[in-house]
């Protein structure tokens, strides 16, 4: 489909290159540039959005080098302190940067502090963010997804849920957080937007059959809200999935090509700003 969009993956330079950082989740892979490319070219994709893999801590390097090479039909999403200098973020902006993660690792156990300590991080850079025009961007495992929810329906500015806000697919349609995000984005103010993201780390069925439910409720209530992406290279789950084998869900998630279209076209250039 023409001008479609990726709107969540990653690339991984050479370790001498780009350094990683003290906490590693992951073995980090090898997944240079070239090889993406080759990826969104056999799956048609045209935009794309790059988002700052963990590995790298706040060293965005390896993905604005990345993003210098494609040009105007990507994005990027970084991870950056939330004191950082007004002139640094105007030098993201200007290299396509369109928002900030905030990233927590989504097999963290329920602590009862984390969501308050997020609150400075978030409370900060919502504002920053909304400045420039940015979002913010939560990778959440699900149980924070739903503690944070009151923080997120007062938000003022949008912001992007990664992999469905992470609750679990075996949990189904029905489980109290799940619910609450359905109501946030029936009747929330039209900031929340959600990512068909990773859904490999929410499902362990065959096929992902259980996550189904819980996709079609997300589209049918908020068509105009929801993106794709890859979540290239899957990182610990590469051994278990493929790229062409989460993009062919899609069509069994959206049957209706003018609903894809949404998805992978009109929603992310509206979010992302594409102009290109």
């Amino acid at each position: 489909m023409p001008l479609s969009c990726d709107s969540h993956f990653h690339v991984f330079g050479p370790a001498e290159q780009y350094p990683y950082g003290s906490d590693l989740r992951y073995t980090p892979p090898v997944a240079p540039l070239e090889d993406y490319l080759s990826l969104a070219h056999h799956l048609g994709i045209e935009r794309m959005v790059f988002v700052q893999p963990s590995a790298y801590g706040r060293d965005n390097a390896c993905m604005l080098d990345a993003m210098h090479q494609i040009g105007g039909r990507c994005r990027g999403i970084v991870d950056v302190d939330e004191n950082i200098p007004d002139a640094e973020i105007a030098r993201l902006n200007d290299a396509g940067v369109r928002g900030v993660r905030i990233n927590v690792s989504p097999v963290r156990t329920q602590g009862a502090s984390l969501a308050a300590e997020l609150l400075p991080r978030i409370e900060i850079l919502a504002a920053r963010c909304a400045e420039v025009g940015w979002h913010l961007d939560f990778l959440l495992p699900g149980w924070l997804t739903n503690e944070l929810m009151g923080t997120l329906r007062k938000l003022k500015l949008d912001f992007t849920l990664a992999h469905m806000g992470m609750f679990l697919a075996r949990d189904g349609v029905a489980q109290p957080g799940f619910q609450r995000l359905l109501d946030l984005l029936r009747h929330g103010n039209g900031h929340c937007w959600v990512k068909l993201t990773g859904v490999y780390r929410m499902s362990v069925a065959h096929g992902f059959e259980d996550a189904t439910p819980m996709v079609r409720a997300l589209i049918e209530t908020a068509p105009d809200r929801i993106i794709w992406g890859s979540d290239y290279p899957h990182l610990s789950f590469a051994d278990r999935v493929g790229s062409v084998q989460l993009f062919n869900l899609l069509g069994r998630w959206a049957p209706y090509e003018a609903t894809r279209r949404k998805i992978l076209v009109g929603n992310p250039q509206q979010l992302f700003e594409f102009r290109l």
